[in-house]
């Protein structure tokens, strides 16, 4: 099939390419051609701009896409053009979405309360708040502040016109992850930090992760037919507690510390989670694994593996805001440790 990929420069967008070639694919990206990707000599190249999607509409008719996969789709706006765009001349849009839609999400931000049963399906409850990171002092990467996958959904897999996919994904790591999810952790574990602190509720937390190669791999199976008018989730099968994620980083890096866990009351008093902790966030994937034929491509210890290697010659806190809000400086955890 010819795709037509939107994005696909970037940190998840070069592994859908990539296995959609081997999977025999005919494959043109649309892009701004500022990021330099590995990606394979044979795919084709279309430069503009995301924001002007409709300027490009005769190139895009000359190709002829079967399918278009969007992987840059952020907002209702965004989606609205995209429908506009393409109907007439694809047969399916592929939208990549998030288990940021469920009101899991609004719940742990602090905008929607109660607890919602775990593990999320495919069926479960959304959002009622929308714009989740409108009201933040800084959004996780570069978001728009009117970003909501939920809105980005209800427009690709409403038309009547022409039909959609939707792929819901968890946190993803590996190399080129703008997050740095790793560094907060490997960064302790390199300085030979004996400890990791953690909140009692901290250490008890499930969410749902996937390896960047493998979240690639389920978003090229998605432009099977078989995917026309579904949702579909991707992660990883088993989903460990923090503290059973963090030590098996921890075993894997060579560290010989530990990951200890302490109730609120020994923190410091000024110090506040901004997360709700007590709901969990994980999804269920068998789903895309019955229909599709999906599986990890790369065992998790092996991801785990390469994800280290790649945190560690690109070490940040920039982001620790996001990726581990809830860690402390060496200072308080000495404190805690030794009170």
């Amino acid at each position: 099939m010819k795709i037509l990929t939107i994005g696909g420069t970037n940190f998840i967008g070069p592994w859908v390419v990539r296995h959609l070639v081997t999977m025999g694919h005919d494959v043109t990206l649309f892009h701004r051609g500022n990021t330099k990707a590995d990606l394979p000599e044979n795919v084709h190249h279309i430069f503009g701009e995301r924001s002007q999607l409709q300027d490009y509409k005769s190139e895009f008719e000359i190709l002829s896409p079967d399918v278009v996969v969007d992987m840059i789709c952020y907002t209702e706006s965004e989606a609205r053009m995209l429908i506009n765009v393409f109907k007439g001349i694809t047969r399916r849009v592929v939208a990549i979405s998030s288990m940021d839609v469920y009101r899991a999400y609004g719940i742990i931000l602090g905008k929607e309360s109660g607890i919602q049963e775990v593990p999320l399906t495919e069926d479960s409850t959304l959002r009622t708040s929308l714009y989740p990171f409108k009201d933040l002092p800084q959004s996780p990467i570069d978001k728009p502040a009117d970003y909501d996958k939920i809105l980005v959904e209800k427009v690709v897999m409403s038309d009547s016109e022409l039909s959609g996919t939707i792929i819901r994904l968890p946190m993803v790591y590996g190399a080129n992850d703008p997050l740095n999810r790793l560094s907060p952790y490997l960064k302790r574990m390199d300085d030979s930090r004996d400890a990791i602190v953690f909140l009692d509720m901290i250490a008890k937390w499930r969410g749902s992760y996937g390896y960047v190669e493998n979240i690639g791999y389920a978003i090229a199976l998605a432009v099977n037919e078989k995917a026309a008018g579904r949702i579909y989730h991707v992660a990883e099968p088993e989903t460990l507690s923090e503290v059973e994620r963090v030590n098996k980083i921890g075993e894997l890096a060579g560290w010989k510390g530990k990951v200890v866990s302490f109730p609120k009351q020994k923190f410091p008093e000024d110090w506040d989670l901004p997360l709700n902790s007590e709901q969990d966030w994980f999804i269920d994937s068998t789903r895309i694994r019955k229909e599709l034929g999906y599986r990890e491509i790369v065992p998790i210890e092996e991801a785990l593996k390469r994800t280290i290697v790649w945190e560690r010659h690109h070490l940040s806190t920039e982001m620790q805001k996001f990726s581990a809000p809830f860690l402390l400086d060496y200072a308080t955890e000495d404190i805690i440790l030794k009170g």
